[in-house]
Formats: structure tokens, C-alpha cells, sequence
């Protein structure tokens, strides 16, 4: 334990390996179904995964399945695993000794990817009072929505305001309803507050406080800030133009809808498929082109050190800006006239083939075990689980234990992150004082 305590890292994993625990036995507790009957150790696990993990896939029908108290379990770990163990761990430290050792601090920069030890309580009680104020903001306006228009009893109005106002800021994407928000796919005062929150909470933290502090100058901002805003407003208006030109006659999806509703239909789908995990449409619905570009955005996921999952939106443009320093034959890799270190760069390019190794190798366990399973939806069940997204096209509810075995890995792999796990497994991590000579050897 001492040794584990000397490198904060390997905390992270075992921090989720333990609340994934914990709620996996909540939720086998009798009280916890509406049939009021143990739950299967794998169903609970998966469960569990899906919720610390904020994924949201699930294998059993989540309004009906389960009773109050177990969705509001669902809501805890959602929560608790949205906004991360070491920082929820960190914030009850702040709040009971009224201040912060190093450990702690280093705990957190290590969960949150904050560069600066020093203002780690800044960020800490930032980090509470956005996730408080955009999720209070959330479920009033659909608490408001739900009783004043669909005539909800207030409480049942407010339920519903609070679960889906977690699930959308933590990009979690469990929802009280069968068909998820497919129901209310053409009501904008539902879907686009929780499309804002989704994509506020899939943002990052560090990117998302420094854009808010200088946003008459953004060319001030840092390369991470550059990269993570700009790169998500890209990603958005490829997948919203993207999603409306492949499904505009699609009579199954966008096509039943006039031409307004299918400009809002495709904005909420477009802000939920990056690891936000809500669906306004029938994800089985989907073209087959559609796919790939789904699969896509969710490989690609949110900000660093943000709610959503994926290899980030910082690694992916990074890579793209390695590719054209590469081909321009330039010495150095520069976004916004900053040199970037060549550690970020290793990091990136990390990060993004473990993840690609991570998906090819789960899609073809996944079709292995499962007999009948098209590639395409292989790919698409392994990279939701893989990115915590949590769409589906009806597969992961219908894979036999090994398969719900092989997601739930992936679920906590993609939460956790390939870099990440990777450090907290390298217990002999050596700073060498010497240097071999340098070769180059042919590539290509």
C-alpha cells in the first residue's frame, strides 16, 4: 500500500475498481428491482461498469427493471464517476480539514489532468459549483417542461429532471424511458438543455474554466484550450451536417420529420453521440453510412479531463498537426504559434494507438464469442463501450457472459483510459541518467 500511496496514479483504477464494486452489490440487493428480486452478479456488474464508467449501456430495460432505488444508485455512481472518485475523495477532505496536503493534490491532478498542484483547491470547488449550477439549471427547466406541459405529478417531474440533468452533464446517457428520448425528440425544451449540458460537461474542466476567463481573447488561449474548443465546435458541425445529409430521406430516422424538426432532431443526436449517449433516434434505425461516421465521433470523444470518454478531442487534432508538420517536412509541431513538447506528442500518439489496439482486438473477441454479429455492429457495440458512450444497436442486451464480460472491460479500460492504466501498471517507472546513441531507421 505505501508503494501504491508513493505514485497517486495507480489510485485512479483501483478507486473506480472499488465504487464499481460497491455498487454492483447495492444493486444485487432485492430492494433494488421493482420485482424486488436479486439481481444477477453479471447483470449488477455490468450495470455498475456502465454507470461509474458513465456509459449508460445497459442490458435489461433500465425504467422497468429497476425501482427508485436503484436508479437512484445508477444516479450516485453516475455521478460520483462523472466528476471522479479522487475528486469527490479530495472535496470531502477540503470540506472536513479545511485543507490539502500534497498527496491529495497530487491525487486529483492525476484524476483531473491539471498541470498546476497550486491551484488544485481553486479547481476542485470550481469543478462543484459548475457541475452543481448547470445541473440545477437543467432540471428546473425540465421539471418546469415535464409538469407544465406533460402533466407530471411535481415529483415525478422533478425525478425525471434530476436523473436526466446528471446523466446529460456527466454524459451518462441512462434514461426513465424505454425508447430513451426518442419520445421527446422534437421537444426542444427537453432535448437541447440536456444537448448544452452534455456537451458543457464533455468539454474539460481546465479548457472550459480558461475559455470562460478570456473569452474576448482567445488568442490567448493555451494549446489545450485551442485544440478542445475549436476541434469540438469542428466535430459538431461535421456530425450535425454529416447526420442531416445521410439521413435527411431516411423515412426510419430524420425523413418523418418536417424540416425544422430535423434540424433540431439532428443537433440533439449530433451533441449525444460523442460519449453523451442520449438517442432522439432509433440507432438501428441508421443508414449504414451513418456509421462510420458515428463510429467516428465516438472514437474521438470530449475534452481532456472532461465527463466524456474517447481518445480526446486534444489527441486527435494533435495527431492531425503531427501529420502536417510530418508531410510539410518541419522540424517542430506548432498549434497557434506554441511549439509543442514532443512529450505531449509520444502521449498522443499513445493514447491513440492503444485505444485503436484496445478496439480491433474487442471487436474481434466480440465476434468470436458471438455468433450472428455483423462486423459493423461489433465495432459499433465494442467502440460505445470502449469510448463510454453507451449507444447501442441492440447487441450488448443479447451477448452471452463472455461477451458482457469482454464490454464491461472495455467500459472500465475507456474510463479509466489506456494511458492511465498504463502508468498505474508500471510499478518500476525509472528516470534514466544516460542516453544511447541516436540511429534512424527506415520507416516505411
Amino acid at each position: 500500500m505505501r508503494r501504491l500511496l508513493r505514485h497517486p496514479v495507480r489510485l485512479v483504477p483501483f478507486g473506480f475498481l472499488v465504487t464499481i464494486l460497491l455498487g454492483t452489490g447495492l444493486l444485487m440487493l432485492p430492494w433494488a428491482t421493482g420485482e424486488y428480486r436479486y439481481t444477477p452478479f453479471l447483470t449488477a456488474l455490468f450495470t455498475a461498469t456502465s454507470a461509474v464508467s458513465v456509459t449508460g449501456m445497459a442490458v435489461v430495460d433500465t425504467p422497468n427493471y429497476w425501482n427508485g432505488f436503484g436508479l437512484a444508485m445508477i444516479t450516485v455512481l453516475t455521478q460520483v464517476g462523472g466528476l471522479g472518485i479522487v475528486t469527490g475523495a479530495t472535496l470531502v477532505i477540503l470540506v472536513v480539514a479545511r485543507r490539502l496536503g500534497l498527496r491529495s493534490r497530487l491525487l486529483v491532478q492525476a484524476e483531473t489532468a491539471e498541470f498546476g498542484i497550486g491551484d488544485v483547491r481553486r479547481l476542485l470547488l470550481r469543478i462543484a459549483g459548475l457541475a452543481l449550477v448547470c445541473e440545477a439549471v437543467m432540471t428546473a427547466v425540465l421539471t418546469a417542461r415535464l409538469w407544465l406541459t406533460y402533466d407530471y405529478p411535481f415529483g415525478r417531474a422533478l425525478w425525471s429532471g434530476v436523473f436526466h440533468a446528471v446523466q446529460a452533464f456527466n454524459n451518462g446517457g441512462f434514461a426513465l424511458y424505454t425508447d430513451n428520448l426518442v419520445g421527446f425528440s422534437t421537444d426542444a425544451w427537453v432535448t437541447v438543455p440536456l444537448a448544452i449540458g452534455t456537451i458543457v460537461g464533455g468539454l474539460g474542466f481546465p479548457a472550459l474554466f480558461e475559455a470562460a476567463r478570456e473569452w474576448r481573447r482567445p488568442s490567448r488561449w493555451a494549446v489545450a484550450t485551442k485544440l478542445t474548443v475549436w476541434g469540438s465546435l469542428t466535430l459538431l458541425v461535421v456530425g450535425f451536417l454529416g447526420l442531416l445529409a445521410i439521413e435527411w430521406a431516411n423515412p426510419r430516422t430524420l425523413g418523418s420529420y418536417a424540416w425544422p424538426d430535423k434540424l433540431l432532431v439532428a443537433f440533439a443526436q449530433d451533441a449525444f453521440i460523442r460519449t453523451g449517449g442520449f438517442n432522439v433516434l432509433d440507432v438501428e434505425e441508421l443508414e449504414y453510412e451513418s456509421y462510420p461516421l458515428v463510429i467516428a465521433l465516438m472514437f474521438i470523444g470530449g475534452g481532456s479531463a472532461s465527463t466524456a470518454g474517447g481518445i480526446k478531442v486534444t489527441t486527435f487534432f494533435l495527431l492531425a498537426f503531427v501529420i502536417r508538420a510530418e508531410l510539410r517536412g518541419e522540424p517542430d509541431v506548432t498549434v497557434g504559434h506554441r511549439r509543442v513538447a514532443t512529450a505531449s506528442q509520444r502521449q498522443a500518439i499513445t493514447v491513440a494507438l492503444l485505444s485503436v489496439a484496445l478496439a480491433a482486438c474487442g471487436t474481434v473477441l466480440l465476434i468470436l464469442l458471438t455468433e450472428g454479429v455483423p462486423l459493423y455492429a461489433a465495432l459499433f457495440e465494442v467502440t460505445s463501450a470502449l469510448t463510454t458512450t453507451g449507444l447501442s444497436v441492440g447487441v450488448a442486451a443479447d451477448l452471452p457472459e463472455s461477451g458482457q464480460l469482454a464490454l464491461i472491460v472495455l467500459m472500465f479500460v475507456g474510463r479509466i483510459g489506456p494511458l492511465t492504466l498504463g502508468s498505474a501498471l508500471a510499478l518500476n517507472t525509472r528516470r534514466r541518467l544516460y542516453r544511447y546513441p541516436e540511429e534512424q531507421p527506415i520507416v516505411g
